[in-house]
């Protein structure tokens, strides 16, 4: 089993908040700090693709700026 720990990655998930104000200031932490969704598509990736007898037990990916 691979766990993977996505950090702050773009996605829609801003616009089902309700409060206006929240909203947008967590799109615009969204614009400032967040890695695609593509990146963490590709760390799954790299993590199923290696051989039988590598196993892949945790990835950690986050932007370099949420440090």
């Amino acid at each position: 089993m691979t766990v993977v720990s996505p950090g702050l990655t773009r996605s829609e998930l801003a616009d089902g908040i309700g409060d206006a104000q929240v909203r947008a200031g967590v799109r615009a932490m969204m614009d400032q700090a967040s890695i695609p969704a593509s990146a963490i598509a590709e760390a799954i990736g790299y993590a199923i693709s290696q051989p039988e007898n590598v196993d892949v037990n945790e990835i950690i990916v986050r932007p370099t700026a949420q440090g």
